[in-house]
């Protein structure tokens, strides 16, 4: 059975960093696409960054600039680095990771306090 296990979530002050990272166990196969989502409190889940298998990179514009996804195929991990992080940076994280089908971590709280 495949789990995604996200770490690296907390609270910072606004203008810090925080590095998230999630990694794939069990038999996956076949990755495609890695990338992250956030939810806001009170608002939709949105996409935040995605990264192809190749090392395309797609980046929401709020966030272009300031976060960097990168991912290591043979630990089957993919990572957020976000700096100059804003209030408006508050959310649940998620990562997804995309084979034949969609699997998604369980979300890690990021707080940026201002």
């Amino acid at each position: 059975q495949v789990q995604l296990v996200e770490s690296g979530g907390g609270l910072v002050q606004a203008g810090g960093s925080l590095r998230l990272s999630c990694a794939a166990s069990g038999s996956i196969f076949g990755i495609k696409g890695m990338g992250w989502y956030r939810q806001p409190p009170g608002k939709q889940r949105e996409l935040v960054a995605v990264i192809t298998r190749t090392g395309s990179t797609n980046y929401a514009d709020s966030v272009k600039g300031r976060f960097t996804i990168s991912r290591d195929n043979a630990k089957n991990t993919v990572y957020l680095q976000m700096n100059s992080l804003k209030p408006e940076d508050t959310a649940v994280y998620y990562c997804l990771i995309t084979t034949w089908r969609d699997y998604w971590g369980q979300g890690t709280q990021v707080t940026v306090s201002s």
